[in-house]
């Protein structure tokens, strides 16, 4: 899990613990060294590493090699939550898009970096990717203003995600109600979660829960797709015992747990 700044030290600890929640064995999350003390005390059983920082609190250029090095061993890598917009991010981001060989989820800033880097480029990446942005990001990546919406503009985001998608040959997961997984040749609409889910940090949550599955061995479509269900069902649970205003990304992952026992069921 790459991702952390300044002021945003729980978004890649809630995605951590969502990665535990889904079924990874061992997660471990790399964050910039200023606050690596307030990540790991979300969750004694996620690992926690600091990495050289900038003052602004995002990465530095130097933590790179140390992120290649931990990423080695992963059988999956997110990358983005809380992550932070710089220019040093967007190299990272850059490279690790290219270059990761691994299995990645692409979300929130390193979503912001992406859309910074020649969408020419953008097709070659050395393994599967998956991007999962709101309605904001999606117009972002297409080279749109993000705050724009106007009637129709759903319908115009998933044309331009299923082309997107096959374009740069990505899973492109466009969150929103029915959220769309879309890879280009495959399309689904998901029918699990609620408008009480568009609370701060449900999105890091489905990060961690789609790492987790594609980590397990799933093609990225069908994990992204299953991901999805799951979080998307969590929510629905969270949103039964607690009504959607209240809920938070802390009630999904407190019943992803039940989420993938009526998927086993």
């Amino acid at each position: 899990m790459v991702g952390g700044a300044t002021g945003m030290a729980g978004a890649p600890a809630l995605a951590a613990m969502a990665a535990l929640r889904s079924g990874a064995g061992v997660v471990e999350a790399l964050v910039p060294e200023q606050i690596v003390t307030i990540a790991a005390g979300f969750d004694p059983c996620v690992m926690v590493r600091g990495l050289p920082g900038r003052v602004d609190g995002t990465f530095a250029t130097d933590a790179l090699e140390a992120i290649k090095s931990s990423t080695e061993r992963a059988d999956a890598v997110a990358v983005g939550p809380g992550l932070g917009r710089s220019d040093a991010v967007v190299q990272i981001v850059s490279h690790l898009w290219h270059h990761l060989p691994h299995s990645a989820v692409f979300d929130a800033d390193a979503l912001w970096s992406l859309a910074r880097i020649d969408r020419g480029t953008l097709a070659r990446h050395a393994g599967p990717r998956i991007l999962t942005p709101h309605a904001g990001e999606m117009r972002r990546l297409l080279g749109a203003d993000p705050s724009s919406s106007q009637a129709g503009d759903r319908e115009s985001l998933e044309r331009g995600a299923a082309a997107l998608a096959a374009s740069i040959d990505a899973v492109i997961v466009l969150k929103g109600p029915a959220t769309l997984i879309v890879d280009g040749t495959q399309l689904a609409t998901n029918d699990t979660g609620n408008p009480g889910m568009a609370t701060a940090g449900s999105g890091d949550v489905l990060t961690g829960v789609t790492a987790a599955i594609v980590a397990q061995g799933l093609l990225p479509f069908e994990a992204a797709r299953l991901a999805t269900w799951v979080h998307g069902r969590a929510g629905d649970l969270a949103a039964e015992a607690l009504g959607e205003v209240s809920m938070t990304a802390r009630d999904l992952l407190d019943r992803l747990h039940i989420a993938f026992r009526e998927v086993a069921g």
